[in-house]
């Protein structure tokens, strides 16, 4: 699947192809407070690219995760991590500034959030929308992927951002969630998290039941059930 960038530099080609990037784009977050590096200052645009998941292990987690699931979470995280390191590194001998967001980093233990949402990148970057599951859902993957993130001065053409969601009146990731934390609400950018998900009841649920799959961090099914991952198959 090509770029949904119009043009970029040869050398972005280059990496992103070497590292077998499918899917990504550049976000516009001048209108958002980004991290900021180690100076203070703030960036005004994102790499934003997804990695899929192997869609048998997503198939096989319908009922609930198992080891082959957290097995490969973690290993894209992995390459996510590996690809964003590299990225910046060429970013930044170009002269421009460039911070990689690490992947399900969760640096707010409190309201059980990252310093920046890479689903935020993603939808400004056109990827795809949020579902009723409260992730991404991508066209040729569905929510089956993996999300990584590089700020940067850099800038690209974007765009353009999801501006709708397209579940339509599917409710399948809801019905399924065992922890009955997804509300049913249809996304549109700017709705806050709160409205879609109650993060606290998930990661209750996930803990409780499923600790043993990375200390109780991976659950899946809200994505396992959902048509557009499905139809990968």
């Amino acid at each position: 699947m090509s770029s949904p960038l119009p043009v970029a530099p040869p050398w972005i080609v280059k990496c992103i192809q070497l590292h077998k990037i499918s899917l990504w784009g550049v976000a516009d977050l001048r209108a958002l407070d980004t991290p900021a590096d180690e100076n203070g200052q703030r960036f005004p645009f994102a790499f934003s690219w997804a990695v899929p998941m192997n869609p048998r292990i997503m198939a096989d987690i319908r009922k609930g995760p198992n080891q082959a699931y957290a097995d490969e979470y973690a290993t894209v995280n992995k390459d996510i991590n590996t690809f964003a390191t590299a990225l910046a590194a060429e970013i930044k001998t170009r002269g421009f500034r460039a911070m990689a967001l690490a992947a399900s980093e969760r640096t707010d233990k409190i309201n059980l959030k990252g310093v920046f949402a890479h689903k935020t990148a993603a939808t400004r970057a056109g990827l795809g929308w949020i579902g009723r599951n409260c992730q991404l859902i991508t066209r040729p993957f569905g929510p089956w992927v993996r999300l990584g993130t590089v700020f940067t001065t850099m800038g690209l053409p974007s765009g353009p951002p999801a501006g709708k969601s397209f579940c339509g009146n599917c409710m399948r990731c809801v019905e399924a969630c065992p922890a009955k934390a997804l509300k049913g609400n249809a996304w549109h950018p700017g709705l806050p998290r709160d409205a879609i998900l109650d993060a606290t009841a998930c990661d209750r649920f996930k803990k409780k039941y499923f600790y043993q799959y990375n200390k109780g961090r991976n659950c899946g099914i809200c994505a396992a059930v959902c048509p557009y991952g499905l139809n990968t198959l």
